[in-house]
């Protein structure tokens, strides 16, 4: 597979990537999705080395979202939920500039913790946000749409 370049902790694929991607995910993708543990045969590219492993369900799941996700052209980044971010990382991961971050983080709405004068987040923490600010957000456009439609404005 082509490598991709990497922005802090980013994978973005290239468009050879996703290609290679999308053939892995074709050939893969069914036995992927039955959620139960897969027999891999892996060889080296010079056929020098082969290795058959088992690979248990959840790292099957993985390896499939992986895949769609480089398929489909999406940058991933792999983030253990226990570790710590910087106002960066964090921004990052929620799309949302730095200085907009900080001032969630002042209003209390993320909790965060100081290291000398630097600001550190759990990411258990900002993906809790996260999933609560997604869900208030679609509550919000579903009742909009309700509200669109009750007036008959053709939504």
């Amino acid at each position: 597979m082509a490598s991709a370049p990497r922005v802090e902790g980013l994978v973005v694929p290239t468009s050879e990537a996703q290609r290679e991607a999308e053939a892995v995910l074709t050939k893969l993708g069914p036995l992927l999705k039955r959620r139960k543990a897969v027999r891999l045969s892996v060889e080296s590219a010079r056929g020098t080395r082969s290795e058959r492993v088992l690979l248990p369900p959840l790292a099957s799941d993985l390896l499939r979202q992986i895949l769609e996700l480089l398929a489909s052209g999406n940058a991933i980044s792999l983030l253990p939920v226990q570790s710590e971010l910087t106002t960066q990382e964090a921004a990052d991961l929620v799309n949302v500039s730095r200085p907009y971050l900080i001032k969630l983080l002042e209003e209390g709405r993320i909790p965060f913790r100081l290291v000398g004068s630097h600001r550190r987040i759990k990411a258990t923490d900002l993906l809790a946000f996260k999933e609560k600010d997604d869900a208030e957000r679609r509550t919000a456009a579903d009742e909009l749409a309700r509200a669109a439609q009750d007036l008959d404005l053709g939504y």
